[in-house]
């Protein structure tokens, strides 16, 4: 989903770039989050980190585990754990493929983006993936590189 002019609200609060190299992202999903006052407010000012988290699906729910979201200053009294487990909401349809890729063939679930959505609401962008192995990644990095170096070639000419 890119940002338009028309998506004022649109912003990237937090992104997993690693996940792109580390696993084979077959499909994504967005799903929506259940937060606190403290937490969004802490996300408005942009302070969140999902690189480390994951998502599972326990009981027939979808929860993302170990994302940071930064304290908030100004709710000392009523404020948040920073890595609290967060529930994510989706439909019992999605819920329940993920939890067949993940059970029956070895897909993990990695949160890839976390952002606030055209209407303002934070919402999360899950993939079913699959890890890469060593090779794997050393030739998406090889691909990569000889990318960069053809668009350096064409752009001097040579």
């Amino acid at each position: 989903m890119a940002k338009t002019k028309d998506d004022p609200n649109y912003k990237v609060i937090a992104e997993n770039r690693r996940a792109r190299y580390d696993y084979a992202i077959e499909e994504d999903v967005e799903c929506g989050i259940v937060l606190m006052g403290s937490e969004v407010k802490s996300l408005r000012e942009g302070s969140a980190n999902i690189a480390e988290s994951y998502a599972a699906v326990e009981d027939g729910e979808l929860f993302l585990t170990n994302g940071y979201i930064a304290p908030y200053k100004q709710a000392v009294t009523w404020g948040h754990l920073e890595r609290r487990k967060r529930k994510l909401l989706a439909s019992k349809r999605e819920i329940s493929r993920m939890w067949n890729a993940t059970q029956r063939k070895g897909m993990t679930l990695v949160p890839l983006v976390m952002y606030f959505n055209h209407k303002g609401l934070v919402k999360i962008k899950i993939g079913i993936a699959k890890g890469k192995k060593a090779h794997d990644k050393r030739a998406t990095e090889a691909k990569r590189d000889w990318g960069r170096q053809k668009q350096r070639l064409l752009r001097h000419g040579d």
